[in-house]
Parts: structure tokens; sequence; C-alpha cells
């Protein structure tokens, strides 16, 4: 009779079991549809950029998912000494460059302070740190034109890195702040207890533990500095001081009038994909610095 009665009970049991299961594996498929979507719709200009660019010159309107034949004419045409597109990638390398180690300069040693002193009126400072990077870009051309017009500043290296610093440095002191902070501050109390001077334990306990955060900031505002237009184009009216992003709006066809729409293309992903590579070479390591600063001790 116990047995009789105690399989209608299990079987009542299983299927909710069942519906929950079946429910999850729903969520999962759709979490997977979802995320497919993301990833292409991200995706597809960059790999119609590609495709573009490995057509002739004369296919440039073919609409074709895959190049057929395949050339690297675009990628010659793009280096052509008219263009000078060589020596404004030379000019973007060394203007991000410079953006990056004067921010992070900077922004370390603003960052150990908001996250280490204690002084009146430090959560404003850090708010007016991060205000000035919500002012837009296109707002301050004209400001910052008339000022390096009157001061000589007009097709030169600091026109480029100093406003593009600017924008960089608020971003970079927030991200270390943030990572500073989640530091236990018996780190520098024990290296000082061993004979350390306040600036030694930053230098060699703090700095070396920050490095995940410090990597990932540099990246950050390398890329930022890298693709800055606005700016760029506005206090350049040189070849010989434009950045890459700026001499791919330069380009020229055969007859001087026509669009290279294939050349520009290819020169896109020359500008691309050297930043695709260094993510995603050093992706576990930005990943680290990324979640690091939000987790506290």
């Amino acid at each position: 009779m116990s047995s009789t009665t105690s399989a209608p009970a299990e079987t009542t049991q299983e299927a909710p079991r069942q519906y929950r299961h079946k429910k999850t594996r729903s969520w999962a498929w759709l979490s997977y549809v979802g995320i497919g979507v993301i990833v292409i719709y991200c995706l597809a200009p960059f790999y119609w950029m590609v495709v573009s660019s490995l057509r002739r010159p004369q296919d440039v309107f073919d609409i074709s998912v895959i190049p057929s034949p395949i050339s690297f004419q675009n990628y010659v045409d793009a280096f052509d000494p008219k263009n000078e597109f060589g020596r404004a990638l030379i000019n973007s390398v060394f203007v991000a460059t410079t953006v990056t180690i004067l921010a992070l300069i900077i922004g370390i040693l603003a960052a150990y302070s908001m996250a280490r002193l204690h002084f009146r009126g430090k959560n404003f400072v850090l708010g007016l740190i991060i205000a000035t990077s919500m002012f837009p870009g296109i707002a301050m051309v004209i400001p910052l034109f008339r000022v390096f017009t009157n001061i000589g500043w007009i097709n030169t290296y600091q026109a480029l890195i100093l406003p593009a610093l600017s924008f960089a440095l608020p971003l970079a002191v927030w991200n270390l702040t943030s990572f500073f902070r989640q530091m236990p501050a018996e780190l520098e109390q024990a290296a000082m207890v061993d004979g350390c001077t306040q600036g030694q334990a930053f230098r060699k306990v703090i700095l070396p533990l920050a490095a995940p955060g410090v990597f990932t900031t540099a990246i950050i505002v390398f890329v930022m500095a890298w693709n800055e237009y606005i700016i760029a184009v506005t206090m350049t009216n040189k070849a010989e001081y434009r950045t890459a992003t700026v001499a791919v709006t330069f380009f020229t066809g055969t007859t001087g009038r026509d669009i290279p729409f294939g050349s520009i293309m290819a020169a896109g992903v020359i500008l691309t994909v050297p930043l695709l590579i260094m993510v995603l070479a050093f992706q576990r390591r930005i990943v680290a610095g990324l979640t690091a600063g939000g987790v506290k001790s």
C-alpha cells in the first residue's frame, strides 16, 4: 500500500523539477542567441572593412561577402607618398605614447594621494576631476584653437598632446584611485617599520603590486589618445603634424577628386588591428586590473 502512494508523490515532485530544468535550458539558449547577435552586430562593420580593403580598387562597390580575387593593392595605395600615411602613423605613436606616459606619471601620484591622504575637500576634488572629463571635446575646440593660435602652438606636437592629456588624465586618476583604495594601508606601515620612508614604501611595495591596475589604465589611455580626432584635425593644417586618424580623411584618389574607399578601408584596418592585438594579448591583465579595483579587501 505504501509503495502505491509514494509513486504519485515522487511523480508530482519530479514534474516541477523537469519544468525548472527546461526553463533553465531555454534561458541559456536565449542568452547564447543574444550574445551571438551582439557579437555579430559589433564585428560586422570591422569584417566588412577588412573585406573591402582586400578587394581590387575596381571592385570597391562589389557586395560579395568574400573578396574574389584577393588583392593587397589598397594597402599599397594607403602608403602612397602623397598620402603621407607612414609619417602620420609615427605621429600617432609618438603622441599616444607621450600622453600615456604623462597620464600615468601624474595619475599615479594624484591617485595615490587621493587614496591615502586625508584632507578637507578630497571628495570634492575627486568629483571635480571627473567633472572635467564630461565636457564634450567639440565644445573646447574653439577656445583651445584661439589660445594655441595666440601662443603659436598650431602645427606643434604639444597642441596635440596637452588637450589629449586633459581628457585622459581624469580617467587615469579615477581608475587608479579606486585601485589604490582597495590595497590595505598595512602594506606601507609594514614597510615603514622595516625602515622604508613613505616614498620608498610606495615605490618598492605599492607600485609593483599596483602593476595590473597601472597596465590596464595605460592601455585605456593609449587607445583613447590613439583614436582622438577632433582636437587633432583642428590644431593641424600641415601634413607633417597630422595623426593617422586625421590623415585618412585627406586621402585622394587617382584624379584627386574621387574618394579612394579601398585605401581608406585599408588604413582603417591598419589603425585597428594593432589595438586588437594588444587587447587580445593582454586581456587577462586588463580584466585583472579592472576587477581588482572593484573588490574591497
